[in-house]
């Protein structure tokens, strides 16, 4: 409800609650799993409540709505609850919520449902854009957008990926440490750590609070999604670059880009002061002394920046390539995707001026939407011809899944197992 009202963010609110709360770890992993399943098949429960409900939905009572999308998610989505229980639990949290009107309601559409050979009813697939929005719980005018600018393959591809908690991936810092020292250290804490297609990046299990971890404690490792390491790969970072990251937090780039230029610069920049401290401790913990944070703005046309090697442009964006993450995302009445287009160009072009010449400037979102990304990077080599396209030299493991410019890559959830990303390299004539 604090998601549904207040606008709270899905992370934050549910690692509150389980700090709060005494629960092993089955019950945190229970609870855990029906949080984010209700938040992530919203639309999908919804829909059956709908289809099963003699009240339409408008005139149900949030609280009772809310408990309703509890109990059908456990009906439909989790095989080992059974049916009197999460029927019983939600006529129980109706009373305990003094909801007590609403509880005889809640029993009746309930075990209507549990009588139903069809628990999962969906609408007709002639209607393609209706039907996936349903089945995947996903907005029509993204389901929309997607299929225009990818296709309804891919776009189904990239719904089927959404749903379930993402892998944890780390970045090895190698200032302190290397992989095969690291799996060790993991494994000797009961956390598994596999390799991945990309050299220092690992993907850990069986973590439960990583920030309690010795080895994180100790600073041989952050955590960072593959999609995000990949990018600070393309951008070519060698030992003693200066490097400019001028949407910095919440730092992972900046940290990664300064282990590749140890005896160079890492300017760090945010507009929060708080986002800056996070970035300040985060380097301490790390060892890392060639890091300096501090508050910029980036779209202000006249904050200086350092001459630089590299300039990275990690724009503000939609999210739309991490609504496994924060899946209340997808359902935000106005996520920016026609405005922030503007904003994002504006920081690019307020930054390429301090590329060095034969330098690299990196522009990369965290969000699948061509006018973000395909588009933005394409505009900003119309308008500026002394920069030229810098074709990526693709990590092992990585490839293309649509047809872009060779400057430019897209990665997909579904493929790797990483976040929706997006990165474009140019390079200063």
């Amino acid at each position: 409800m604090r998601i549904e009202r207040d606008g709270a963010y899905s992370n934050a609110v549910l690692d509150e609650v389980l700090s709060n709360n005494e629960l092993d770890s089955r019950d945190k992993a229970f609870v855990s799993n029906i949080f984010y399943g209700v938040l992530e098949r919203k639309l999908t429960l919804d829909h059956i409540i709908r289809s099963f409900s003699s009240v339409r939905l408008k005139k149900i009572e949030p609280e009772v709505l809310m408990i309703l999308r509890i109990a059908v998610y456990q009906l439909v989505f989790m095989s080992r609850v059974p049916d009197n229980a999460a029927v019983n639990e939600a006529v129980k949290l109706c009373k305990k919520e003094k909801l007590y009107r609403s509880s005889g309601f809640v029993n009746a559409l309930l075990r209507s449902l549990t009588k139903s050979q069809n628990r999962m009813p969906l609408p007709d697939e002639s209607d393609k854009i209706r039907y996936l929005s349903i089945k995947y719980s996903c907005p029509e005018h993204i389901v929309s957008m997607w299929i225009n600018d990818y296709s309804y393959e891919t776009t189904e591809r990239i719904l089927e990926a959404l749903f379930g908690r993402p892998p944890i991936f780390i970045r090895v810092n190698t200032a302190k440490t290397n992989a095969a020292e690291l799996t060790l250290m993991l494994k000797n804490e009961g956390v598994k750590a596999e390799p991945t297609s990309l050299d220092n990046a690992l993907e850990i299990s069986s973590a439960g609070s990583v920030a309690s971890l010795d080895a994180y404690k100790k600073g041989a490792f952050h955590v960072q999604d593959l999609s995000s390491q990949i990018c600070c790969e393309l951008a070519g970072v060698k030992n003693g670059d200066t490097v400019s990251d001028v949407c910095a937090a919440p730092g992972g780039k900046s940290l990664n880009l300064a282990q590749r230029t140890l005896s160079g610069a890492v300017f760090s920049y945010d507009i929060y002061d708080h986002k800056i401290r996070l970035i300040d401790s985060a380097a301490k913990r790390l060892g890392l002394d060639n890091i300096t944070a501090g508050i910029r703005n980036a779209s202000d046309p006249a904050a200086q920046l350092n001459m630089s090697d590299v300039v990275l442009c990690d724009v503000p964006c939609s999210g739309l390539g991490v609504l496994r993450r924060k899946p209340e995302i997808r359902y935000k009445k106005d996520t920016g995707v026609d405005s922030l287009p503007d904003v994002q160009l504006d920081i690019l072009e307020s930054s390429c001026k301090y590329v060095k010449s034969g330098g690299t400037l990196i522009y990369s979102t965290c969000t699948l939407n061509k006018k973000e990304n395909n588009c933005n990077a394409a505009a900003f080599l119309e308008r500026h011809n002394e920069f030229e396209p810098l074709p990526l030299d693709l990590p092992n493991g990585v490839e293309r899944m649509i047809d872009e410019a060779e400057n430019c890559i897209t990665l997909f959830p579904s493929k790797n197992g990483s976040d929706g990303f997006f990165t474009a390299a140019f390079r200063r004539k």
